[in-house]
């Protein structure tokens, strides 16, 4: 059986702590010889302390001198040196305690992330020749059919040509209800089958699929730090040295100046001091509690189906002080009904000649337009982007779009109020108009009320026309809005919400938002399963489909950012106020005042491990605020 590493420190930090209470007793029992006692207590420092003495030789071997191993050897060396045996053995176990405590941390933290990573489906069974044979997914070509029975993970994201079935996609999403999928429903990878036999058509191949996707975004999602994050690295850069020479200033400087050099209990007070100094200025709280911090903000929100791509993003997110929406598929369902045509006894010729611009188009106006009328006539399509299409036909040049669209064409057409409106014309002459509406989310009221208590400024950013922007911003209560948009204006409007100091986030469902979610501080791509726009071009994405995820994703970021100022404030103000009292002698008339000195390091760096393991169970609060069940 082979012991994990913290297994191995906790039975070294068992061992020297036995030998140091065996030295005690001897010490104040039968007094033994010096030699007894320094060979004892050594014994005890090399058990607990010989993989930091290890490193700091190494390191400095590589050019790596100022680490905190470095000032833990030259501290208890220093401490040996002036007699201080017992003090040199207790803290070099204190400090390998913090460093199990540590280790425990940061593996909870990536143990969270790992449950993550069962998502990655390991066999598929595909259909070849009329037999089923098991292969590794990325064997599966474009195309293909595969099955998915009962119990089983989606390998690939595929079509369901055949079966029904309900899906788990907690995993992806953090839903913990399931959703029940049928014939002609898309399927994405790293769900699991819960009842029922599906038969998939594979619509990506496996490098190119969600669950591909999303575990190289998880995995390299520390790689992009948060400037708190850079701050503390370069802090710990320059910090370190500098701790080096203030020490030996203290342990130095004071016997040359008062004349005191050729008094060796003179020499041994302020050598003490000078190695309480370097006990307390060991970096470590900052360096692993500021880092893990975010680690399990970024966790914590995995969990949720919220996932951000680096550090980085989650800081500017708590930073964010104005939210811009997009409306269809974002704070609307995107699922459009065809509500009027006009003129009504022509009701079947304006469908069919819209129908045949838009037969090619996977947009939710178009789908809602094919649901009413079927056509099979081919015609050259040709997008104009923003605006509309045109249709070149056998017999007919057809224009579907917006008014702007059949203006610039010289076509005038009368302008309609509530819904939005598609323009048909035929030959350069108006024929009729579509009214189609859209169903707002049941929690898009309640995310922008969450984000406007949160101190957001919500505006809505579309390219509907200003009747219909209005009415949906009137029943969510945007702070403003912006209708008749085309994707680049949007882009621009953007921009000029950064004006000043405004962090500026945006949401938009990933497909045809690119230019805006680049241009803000933070782009959020909502409800993207599947959607490998919303996960390349987005710095957040959200698998679910709901706009409260946003609010919760705004109060994961603040409280793992509150979560890291605290940690360096407490960090910073308890050592610095610790190294004044060693220097000016304080600690000196404490008994066990070396102790005292360490546990202002290793003390520090158990309450900022603490305070950062907050941000990991975050995910259980937001829950109990808004009635979620856990995921299992």
């Amino acid at each position: 059986m082979i012991m994990s590493r913290n297994t191995k420190s906790v039975i070294r930090i068992a061992v020297a702590s036995a030998v140091v209470i065996i030295a005690i007793i001897l010490e104040h029992t039968i007094a033994p010889d010096w030699i007894i006692l320094f060979a004892t207590y050594a014994a005890a420092f090399l058990v607990a302390g010989y993989d930091v003495l290890w490193k700091a030789v190494t390191n400095i071997a590589h050019g790596k001198v100022f680490d905190e191993n470095f000032l833990m050897t030259i501290a208890t060396i220093g401490a040996f040196a002036i007699g201080e045996y017992a003090d040199a053995a207790a803290v070099m176990i204190l400090y390998q305690i913090g460093e199990v405590f540590q280790r425990y941390a940061v593996g909870r933290s990536r143990r969270d992330i790992a449950k993550l990573m069962n998502i990655r489906p390991e066999e598929a069974t595909v259909v070849r020749d009329g037999e089923e044979i098991s292969l590794h997914p990325s064997e599966i070509a474009i195309g293909e059919i595969f099955v998915v029975k009962a119990g089983d993970k989606i390998p690939l994201d595929g079509n369901i040509v055949d079966g029904e079935c309900n899906v788990d996609t907690s995993a992806i999403t953090g839903e913990s209800l399931p959703r029940n999928v049928k014939t002609g429903d898309n399927v994405i990878s790293g769900c699991i089958n819960l009842d029922g036999v599906l038969y998939v058509r594979a619509t990506n191949t496996y490098d190119d699929s969600t669950v591909a996707k999303i575990l190289d975004l998880v995995e390299n999602a520390t790689s992009q730090k948060a400037p708190a994050e850079n701050f503390i690295t370069k802090f710990s850069k320059y910090y370190t040295p500098v701790v080096v020479a203030l020490a030996v200033l203290v342990g130095v400087l004071p016997p040359l100046v008062t004349g005191n050099f050729a008094i060796w209990d003179y020499w041994r007070i302020w050598l003490k001091r000078a190695m309480m100094f370097l006990f307390v200025s060991c970096p470590c709280a900052l360096v692993i509690s500021v880092p893990l911090g975010f680690f399990g903000g970024i966790a914590a929100a995995s969990k949720r189906g919220i996932l951000v791509k680096g550090s980085n993003y989650l800081e500017q997110l708590a930073k964010t002080d104005i939210i811009a929406f997009d409306k269809t598929g974002t704070l609307t369902k995107g699922n459009f009904v065809v509500t009027k045509v006009y003129p009504e006894e022509n009701r079947q010729r304006v469908l069919k000649l819209a129908a045949i611009a838009e037969q090619y188009s996977n947009h939710p106006i178009a789908a809602s337009i094919m649901r009413e009328v079927k056509t099979d006539v081919p015609a050259k399509i040709t997008e104009i982007a923003g605006k509309g299409l045109k249709a070149l036909t056998e017999t007919s040049e057809i224009l579907c779009g917006n008014a702007q669209f059949l203006q610039d064409f010289g076509i005038e057409c009368p302008v309609t109020n509530g819904g939005t409106t598609v323009y048909v014309a035929e030959n350069g002459k108006f024929v009729g108009y579509i009214v189609i509406a859209d169903e707002l989310k049941s929690d898009s009221q309640q995310a922008i009320e969450s984000l406007r208590e949160m101190g957001c400024k919500t505006v809505m950013l579309t390219g509907d026309n200003a009747e219909t922007a209005k009415q949906i911003a009137d029943k969510v209560n945007v702070d403003m809005y912006l209708a008749e948009l085309l994707p680049q204006q949007k882009a621009e409007n953007l921009q000029t919400l950064k004006t000043g100091k405004n962090t500026v986030a945006f949401v938009g469902d990933g497909i045809n938002d690119a230019p805006v979610l680049a241009t803000a501080d933070v782009g959020i791509a909502m409800g993207a399963m599947g959607s490998d726009a919303a996960i390349e071009t987005a710095d957040v994405v959200l698998m679910q489909d709901n706009p409260s995820a946003i609010a919760d994703a705004k109060r994961i970021a603040k409280k793992t950012l509150n979560i890291v100022h605290e940690n360096i404030v407490i960090s910073l103000v308890i050592k610095f106020a610790v190294l004044i009292l060693s220097v000016i002698g304080i600690l000196d008339m404490l008994p066990y005042g070396m102790i005292i000195a360490i546990l202002a390091d290793v003390g520090v760096c158990f309450l900022a491990i603490l305070n950062a393991m907050r941000a990991m169970v975050i995910k259980k609060t937001l829950n109990k605020q808004n009635n979620i069940k856990p995921t299992k």
